[in-house]
């Protein structure tokens, strides 16, 4: 669970996210990492047992920093205000399969799966899908990644409107082929992430997303 101190800091932060509010809180903020650290330790205990793959993770793999990069946003605020957790096999990969985890006031919700891969995992992705389209669409058939998910999300930005290169328009799987990420995600109250036993409730949704990041790491460990 997070803790109601936490979720103060950030709605603080969110009046106050500048450099001069940040270091007179620093406290504030070192009482937070442990907060956030803690969070993710339980969150790995309830996960690890259900997902061999995540057994070598650490918190500190985890984790996200608090600094926004703000190079090349027009929002110049300095700070995030949201609690993100991240789990995937791959430490060294942003674009791994895995499990997120995300809060922020009023839009929180937890998703997985393959966000934005490279062009070269993107098309080991549309093969494997060609090819074993049967295997994906039981996945996301499956009643309990129904009840819980609906489906793939499917964002304008990262979807084509026509099929890619190489594959047919009318190919069976071609909705799965257009998609440039391949994601589900489901809204969660933010009451949830308070409860004494969310590490547990969020585990056991969390984990229906499996199937499907098996498929993924199959398509990115399959050779050419």
């Amino acid at each position: 669970m997070i803790t109601k101190e936490a979720v103060t800091f950030f709605e603080d932060l969110v009046a106050n996210n500048n450099t001069e509010w940040m270091h007179a809180n620093k406290k504030r903020y070192d009482d937070f990492k442990k907060d956030y650290h803690a969070y993710i330790s339980s969150i790995l205990a309830e996960m690890k047992p259900l997902d061999s793959t995540l057994d070598s993770l650490e918190v500190k793999n985890c984790t996200f920093r608090i600094n926004r990069d703000i190079r090349f946003s027009k929002d110049k605020s300095p700070y995030k205000t949201n609690i993100g957790v991240w789990l995937t096999q791959n430490k060294n990969s942003k674009n791994a399969p895995g499990y997120y985890i995300h809060f922020e006031k009023g839009n929180s919700f937890i998703a997985g799966g393959c966000w934005c891969p490279e062009p070269g995992e993107l098309k080991q992705i549309r093969k494997e899908i060609a090819y074993f389209y049967d295997d994906l669409e039981a996945i996301v058939s499956d009643k309990k990644f129904k009840s819980e998910f609906g489906t793939l999300s499917h964002d304008e930005k990262n979807t084509l409107k026509k099929a890619p290169k190489d594959f047919e328009a009318d190919h069976p799987a071609i909705e799965f082929l257009k998609m440039k990420s391949f994601t589900a995600s489901e809204k969660i109250d933010d009451k949830l992430f308070l409860d004494k036993n969310f590490s547990k409730i969020i585990a056991q949704k969390l984990i229906v997303l499996k199937p499907m990041n098996d498929f993924l790491r199959r398509a990115l460990n399959t050779d050419e």
